[in-house]
C-alpha cells in the first residue's frame, strides 16, 4: 500500500478503536462535523476522554470551542488527539490555548504476518476468554502503565471483558507457570485493519521478551481476522521492540491535555 493509505487506515482503526473501547467500558461516544468525541469508563483526562479529527472542514479554534463545550457537560478533562500528516493548525492552536502537552505517539504499521508467537520455559501465553482473565489482564496494564503515572484504578475501570473479547476483538495474557500475570496486549479488526492496544508487562518481568511475544500474537491474530495490516501507536519504551519486530513509522500523533 502506498503511505498515504497506510496513514489512512491507521487515522479509522485509532478512532474506531477509541469508540469502542469506550462504548464497552460504559462510557459514550459522539461523531459530528468530523469530529470524533469519546467519554471512557474513568475520569482521567489523558486518553480516557479525548476528542480526535477524523476530517477536515473546521477550523481550529472551532475544534477547541467544541471540545471545551462537551467535555464541560461530562464534567471531564480531555485529550485533543493530534494526527501529524494533517493537523499542524490544530497542534498551534493547542499550544497557543496552553493545552498540556504529552508526548507523541508514532504511528506504526506491519503489513505482513509475523512467525508464530512461542512462549520462553517458563511462561504461558492464553487468549482471554473469561472474567477472571479480563482481571488479570487488567492487573498488569495498572502494573505496566504506573511507570508512565497512571493512577491504579484507571485500567480495571476501562478493561473489562467485553472490552478485551468480542468477534473483532482478541487479546493475550501471559502468565507465568504460577499463574502470576505478567503481560498482555489486545487488537482490534476495523477497516480492515488490525490495531493493537495495551500492551504492558508486569515491572518485575520486563527484560524477557514478553512485550514482543503478546504484540506478536496480537498482530498475527489481526491478520488471521483478515487484516491487510496491522497498526499501533507506540510508546517510549515500545518503539524500539516494534522496530525489531519490523514495524515501520508513517506518522505521529501528539497529543494535548485538558485538565
Amino acid at each position: 500500500m502506498q503511505q498515504s493509505e497506510l496513514i489512512e487506515l491507521s487515522d479509522l482503526n485509532l478512532a474506531e478503536a477509541q469508540r469502542e473501547m469506550s462504548r464497552r467500558a460504559g462510557g459514550v461516544t459522539h461523531d459530528e462535523d468530523g469530529l470524533c468525541f469519546w467519554v471512557g469508563g474513568h475520569t482521567l483526562p489523558v486518553l480516557c476522554n479525548g476528542v480526535l479529527r477524523t476530517r477536515g472542514g473546521l477550523a481550529a479554534a472551532e475544534v477547541l470551542e467544541r471540545a471545551q463545550a462537551f467535555f464541560a457537560a461530562h464534567e471531564r478533562g480531555y485529550t485533543v488527539m493530534l494526527r501529524a500528516h494533517a493537523d499542524a493548525d490544530l497542534m498551534a492552536a493547542a499550544q497557543h490555548a496552553e493545552l498540556a502537552e504529552w508526548g507523541s505517539s508514532p504511528a506504526m504499521v506491519l503489513e505482513s504476518r509475523l512467525g508464530d508467537a512461542k512462549a520462553p520455559t517458563g511462561v504461558v501465553l492464553d487468549r482471554v476468554e473469561s472474567m477472571e482473565d479480563a482481571t488479570a489482564f487488567a492487573a498488569v496494564m495498572s502494573a505496566a502503565y504506573a511507570t508512565y503515572g497512571m493512577p491504579e484504578d484507571v485500567a480495571p475501570a476501562v478493561l473489562n471483558l467485553d472490552v478485551l473479547h468480542a468477534p473483532h476483538i482478541v487479546s493475550y495474557l501471559a502468565r507465568s507457570d504460577d499463574g502470576t500475570p505478567l503481560a498482555g496486549a489486545m487488537v482490534l479488526l476495523s477497516h480492515g485493519v488490525s490495531g493493537i492496544y495495551w500492551v504492558g508487562t508486569t515491572p518485575d518481568a520486563r527484560g524477557r521478551g514478553l512485550a514482543e511475544l503478546v504484540t506478536r500474537a496480537a498482530g498475527n491474530a489481526g491478520f488471521d481476522l483478515g487484516a491487510r495490516m496491522v497498526t499501533l501507536q507506540a510508546s517510549k519504551m515500545g518503539e524500539p521492540v516494534y522496530r525489531r519486530m519490523d514495524y515501520v513509522t508513517v506518522s505521529n500523533y501528539p497529543t494535548f491535555v485538558h485538565f
